[in-house]
């Protein structure tokens, strides 16, 4: 229900824009009342960001799914290189008319903006704990999310300007190694 309510709202948003759908309207191409819609929605921006619903734990998992004596870092940092060679569309790294129609409809509206931080927050904080949960571990879960999202941002930025997907490619391969090594310097407990 939750994915076929986000995929309704969200062809609706990008049809005629976020600011433009009330919420009424969404439950109504739904199928649902507008209370059952809350129930699974607390705001309408969620019905947007549902589509990172599994990945906001994931670098979480991750590390702790990691092999017997991989460090987290190289865990992270694999994992990473592995998404941006799939074009993951959390990398950045993907050229698919609708990720790119997605995107703007998330960077392009203010609230969603603002809710996307939330998400990252709770991201970070799912990485902390699974780093240990001290300080030094919320701070290099703040580093490690931060380098991500960067990342990301450097891939949208240049497929949204026209650049081909598959001449970005090895150039984000770099930067993230380079990302990650920089990290590592920095982050010795966890690299």
């Amino acid at each position: 229900m939750h994915q076929e309510v986000s995929d309704i709202a969200i062809a609706l948003f990008l049809e005629r824009g976020f600011e433009k759908v009330s919420v009424a309207e969404v439950a109504a191409a739904a199928g649902i009342s507008k209370p059952t819609l809350f129930r699974y929605f607390a705001a309408k921006e969620d019905l947007v960001l549902h589509r990172f619903a599994d990945h906001e734990t994931e670098a979480a998992r991750v590390v702790a799914a990691r092999a017997d004596g991989e460090s987290p870092l190289g865990a992270l940092r694999g994992h990473f290189l592995a998404a941006l060679d799939g074009s993951d569309p959390v990398t950045g790294l993907n050229s698919d008319p609708r990720v790119l129609a997605f995107h703007r409809l998330l960077y392009g509206t203010p609230s969603l903006v603002a809710r996307l931080h939330a998400y990252l927050e709770r991201s970070e904080a799912a990485l902390a704990d699974a780093l240990g949960g001290d300080l030094d571990a919320r701070l290099a879960a703040g580093q490690i999310v931060a380098v991500q999202r960067l990342l990301a941002q450097e891939n949208w930025r240049r497929i949204t300007g026209g650049e081909d997907v598959e001449a970005v490619r090895p150039q984000a391969r770099a930067a993230a190694e380079r990302a990650f090594r920089q990290l590592a310097a920095g982050l010795s407990r966890y690299a």
